[in-house]
């Protein structure tokens, strides 16, 4: 019995653990990082106490609860740029991360964060920014890409996608990819396009992970 002990205290605390896990993915998905501590741990059956000792601050539950999305990005925007058609890549890139977003608010809401506390996220975001940045001039070389585009209208797609998260829950994947295919078709090069307006400064602390400094 006494050697059975440590085992079952460990068999508990990770058991605590995955229903730490379960309930932050979960409420972080449904209402995004608004959502508490207290009321992950109720959700989850432990005490506050035994949430903070897993996870000291907020901040590190989240970037915990979004490991796997983070690789689902980081695999996303590598196999893009691996295509040997640089516009296939893009559409890809596009298409694709707008459908992994639109399932997860708390996500797209951490990813996207210009707050300085977001610090992992940041550096992720810089980095895969940095490589999109790079596919799609290449995409432009190509002549598949619009010459006006700027990386900051990515991030305006990104941006302006969190409104999908509105909607039911079982619709958000087909309107994702309609909003996408939208998207791509306006990216493409064409004759047909008129001259855009000037673009949004979004990228500045978005794609290097410098936050803005308050005005």
């Amino acid at each position: 019995m006494t050697d059975q002990l440590p085992h079952m205290l460990r068999a508990d605390a990770q058991d605590n653990r995955d229903r730490v896990m379960d309930a932050a993915k979960a409420l972080f998905s449904e209402h995004g990082l608004a959502v508490t501590m207290r009321e992950i741990a109720r959700r989850a059956g432990v005490g506050p106490a035994t949430l903070y000792r897993r996870f000291p601050t907020k901040q590190a539950l989240v970037e915990e609860a979004f490991a796997q999305e983070l690789r689902s990005c980081r695999d996303i925007v590598d196999d893009g740029a691996a295509d040997p058609d640089p516009w296939l890549g893009f559409c890809s890139v596009i298409e694709r991360t707008v459908v992994l977003n639109v399932r997860n608010h708390g996500f797209v809401e951490a990813f996207m964060s210009e707050d300085r506390e977001a610090g992992g996220f940041a550096v992720h975001r810089a980095t895969l920014f940095r490589k999109v940045a790079a596919l799609a001039r290449r995409a432009q070389a190509a002549g598949g890409l619009r010459r006006d585009f700027v990386i900051d209208d990515v991030v305006l797609v990104l941006v302006a996608a969190r409104g999908l998260a509105s909607l039911p829950l079982d619709t958000r994947p087909t309107a994702a990819r309609r909003y996408a295919a939208l998207a791509i078709d306006g990216f493409r090069a064409s004759t047909a396009h008129g001259r855009l307006p000037r673009a949004p400064k979004l990228g500045a602390a978005v794609t290097t992970g410098r936050a803005k400094k308050p005005s």
